[in-house]
């Protein structure tokens, strides 16, 4: 056992992460034999850190729930964990935004990630730009938000609709859902990139755990930030 990572042979589990970046390190799951996830996860369990298994799918977590049966599992976004520490939300809370009901799988995978890193995310789901106002019934919500986290696919322009309205900074996740034109998510993506409004900083495709670790990291006390 080093102090810095655990050698498991075919990985080497960074054990030192949770003190170096105050976060423990998230466990990608495809790829991965489930052997392999349930010897990561109880190294990191046995350091006494939370549990994040990304991208997990559910006929896998099944298998693992019963090496680990205090895990759990959120079905849309396909994100297994389990939360040993208790931390203290802050005041401000994380706006998750999505543009339409396609989008929460991606959504939730933010939410599940800002919560197992301390937050308590506020859910705003369905309020896309065909009919923008759904979303503008919920401007009091969006004002008071510590960073907001906008979740769209189509042509992407939700994003800088909402940054349009707030003071907070907002991190954009555009998702692969569309027709043809869509190209995957690359529409959406284009169109966060070239947003018109400042303060929008954009994650890769469907990348809901990226844009939940960003925005806790924005959202966290002064003095839980690593310097």
């Amino acid at each position: 056992m080093n102090k810095h990572y655990s050698d498991l042979g075919f990985a080497r589990v960074d054990t030192d992460r949770l003190k170096r970046r105050g976060y423990p390190e998230a466990v990608y799951c495809p790829g991965k034999e489930t052997g392999q996830i349930v010897k990561i996860a109880k190294t990191l369990l046995k350091e006494g850190q939370d549990l994040l298994l990304t991208k997990l799918e559910k006929k896998v977590f099944l298998r693992l729930k019963k090496a680990i049966p205090a895990l759990r599992y959120n079905h849309p976004a396909k994100l297994g964990y389990y939360l040993q520490s208790k931390k203290t939300p802050p005041a401000r809370k994380v706006v998750v935004v999505s543009g339409g009901t396609a989008d929460i799988p991606f959504a939730e995978e933010a939410c599940v990630t800002l919560e197992a890193m301390g937050q308590e995310p506020l859910r705003l789901y369905d309020v896309g730009v065909a009919g923008i106002h759904r979303l503008m019934s919920a401007r009091a919500v969006l004002r008071d938000a510590g960073a907001i986290i906008v979740v769209a696919g189509m042509e992407g322009a939700l994003a800088s609709l909402v940054s349009g309205l707030v003071s907070c900074p907002v991190i954009a996740v555009p998702t692969s859902c569309g027709y043809g034109s869509n190209f995957g998510g690359l529409s959406a993506l284009l169109t966060m990139l070239n947003s018109c409004s400042p303060g929008v900083a954009v994650v890769n495709i469907d990348n809901g755990f990226g844009a939940g670790y960003l925005a806790a990291l924005i959202n966290a006390p002064a003095k839980e930030r690593r310097t």
